[in-house]
């Protein structure tokens, strides 16, 4: 790409094949502060590995710039530091779920006179108060009907027993459409050697998707080390590109080359094909404008988009993440059933949980759709999404007794 030649001892090995589910490569080092030129074209610079054995290489302009090398990436390694949980993280979520834990703590009183000559009482009670943070009336049926059984069966005798059998219940609905995998759900990605992963990422207004890509890069570079492309494919709201760019330039990534006025599907189709040109992007974030659910029109807009991603590079996108805000409550039941029904959605982001009391909304959305969780958003901070694990979201909304 003309302006910084890079000898043979430091160009991307094209030869190498990843492992079965990798893709991949990691960093150790932090992302350089200041951005660099590249074909003409501003990029925000890459977390690279630190060294000092690379030499400087010489510029037009006569002055050296300092390559560094980076390691070669997998798939296997995204996956592994994405689904590690620290105590920050789960403090993180436990803090996020406060509203709804809130609501769900009245459970406990109704729990603590428990009795089993006051069953379909206490029953009753307890769909009330799932009912309260939005679980829905299907999900609450169901989740209290399996109580109920084994109540019957003498296979729960207390309370206590009656709130694991509940948390038990929820844990299954979440992990059921992972194929009922325990733990977080993976990401899918491209595993084909020297192309990248394309996520495409999709949702109504006012959802926090531009965050929610930013947030992601922000993720992939600095955990694992993943070169990132940002595409601002939401051409209708002002400013999102230059949101969008922002995060790009904190999160080391690389903004796709735009022009104003493009159609969101063009728009796409050109960042894969430059995405594939630079032969280094390691995941292509694709954002997308917010559209209601109900606009048919702009709903068709969204399977273009998709289709023309698909006409540049074969079986992309490789996964397609819905974004919920949270404080829609069961309201995104019926978004998820029409995103899922036009561009088939292969997980679900969940926002702004903490502001919201309606945080049982998303296992209804799950039940219904078998569509799983992979991100939740518990604050406005980088480091507020969160990669979403089913027991430790279960455990947040009912925490154990303090003895």
């Amino acid at each position: 790409r003309g302006a910084l030649a890079r000898p043979h001892s430091v160009a991307r090995a094209s030869t190498h094949t990843p492992e079965p589910d990798a893709m991949f490569a990691t960093t150790s080092a932090s992302a350089a502060t200041q951005r660099s030129v590249l074909g003409g074209r501003r990029v925000a610079p890459r977390a690279t590995r630190a060294t000092s054995a690379v030499p400087a290489l010489g510029r037009r302009d006569g002055r050296s710039a300092v390559v560094s090398v980076r390691a070669e990436f997998s798939v296997s390694k995204l996956t592994s530091v994405l689904a590690k949980k620290t105590q920050s993280d789960l403090d993180r979520v436990f803090k996020g779920t406060s509203k709804t834990r809130d609501r769900l703590s009245y459970m406990d009183e109704v729990l603590a006179l428990w009795r089993l000559d006051d069953l379909e009482d206490t029953l009753d009670e307890l769909e009330e108060t799932l009912l309260s943070v939005d679980f829905g009336p299907a999900t609450s049926a169901k989740v209290l009907d399996e109580i109920r059984e084994r109540v019957e069966k003498g296979e729960i005798k207390t309370g206590a027993e009656v709130k694991a059998g509940l948390k038990t219940a929820i844990v299954n609905i979440l992990t059921r459409a992972n194929g009922g995998k325990s733990g977080p759900a993976s990401l899918t990605l491209n595993e084909t050697a020297g192309e990248p992963s394309v996520v495409l990422v999709v949702g109504v207004n006012g959802g926090g998707k531009t965050t929610t890509v930013g947030k992601l890069s922000h993720r992939f570079a600095s955990e694992s080390g993943a070169k990132v492309m940002l595409v601002p494919g939401d051409t209708f709201r002002a400013a999102a590109a230059e949101q969008l760019a922002t995060w790009a330039e904190r999160s080391a990534g690389v903004m796709a080359s735009y022009k104003e006025g493009t159609k969101p599907g063009a728009l796409c189709y050109q960042a894969v094909d430059e995405a594939l040109a630079m032969g280094d992007v390691d995941v292509v974030l694709a954002d997308t404008s917010g559209r209601l659910h109900t606009n048919c029109d702009l709903m068709d807009e969204l399977v273009g988009v998709k289709k023309s991603i698909g006409k540049r590079m074969s079986n992309a996108p490789h996964e397609t993440l819905l974004v919920l805000d949270g404080t829609t409550g069961l309201n995104m039941l019926n978004q998820a059933r029409e995103f899922h029904a036009a561009v088939n959605v292969g997980g679900l982001i969940l926002t702004k949980l903490d502001g919201t009391a309606r945080g049982g909304a998303v296992v209804s959305v799950v039940d219904e759709l078998q569509i799983p969780v992979k991100f939740v958003g518990v604050g406005e901070g980088m480091e507020d999404l969160q990669t979403f694990e089913p027991v430790s979201f279960v455990d947040a909304l009912f925490p154990e007794d303090e003895a």
